[in-house]
């Protein structure tokens, strides 16, 4: 008996030092969100979208691009469950609206990117395996929130629909 009561005590001790040493040890490697890779929580009342920025330079194929556009979204939607639970939850119940834009330029793309993170904005930039029509490693899509739309204006509001 007191031989089952050392082990139990002995295991709950082992898995609490774990448990903090692998919490401890995840926020020293930055697996926790930085200060550089915050997500602002929006004050804005406006209803929430996701834009998918598309290079039409690379004249990719409409399948291609769709393609594209869906590893955008799926990629900004699986870092907005990790860094914004609640604007994802609300872009949810608020239709999941997702607007497609063109640029023809890949310094543009680097230029929304670096003024949406500014904004505490979402990116998700994808970047072709190269399988197909595209070289390996080149940026075809930007993924942009969600976030509420005056707030995603800011940064893709110049864009023309694709």
């Amino acid at each position: 008996m007191d031989y089952l009561n050392i082990s139990f005590i002995t295991g709950i001790g082992c898995g609490l030092c774990i448990g903090v040493s692998l919490f401890v040890l995840k926020k020293g490697l930055g697996f926790y969100s930085s200060a550089e890779n915050a997500v602002k929580k929006f004050t804005s009342k406006e209803e929430y979208k996701m834009v998918l920025v598309v290079r039409t330079d690379l004249n990719m194929g409409k399948g291609k691009i769709a393609a594209q556009c869906a590893h955008a979204a799926v990629g900004a939607f699986e870092k907005a469950q990790r860094k914004d639970p609640e604007g994802l939850k609300y872009w949810q119940m608020t239709g999941q609206a997702k607007v497609a834009v063109k640029t023809d330029s890949l310094d543009e793309i680097k230029q929304i990117v670096d003024n949406a993170k500014k904004l505490g904005i979402i990116t998700s930039l994808i970047r072709d395996a190269g399988r197909t029509q595209i070289a390996p490693n080149t940026v075809t899509v930007l993924g942009i929130g969600p976030a509420p739309k005056d707030v995603i204006d800011k940064v893709t509001g110049h864009l023309k629909l694709l």
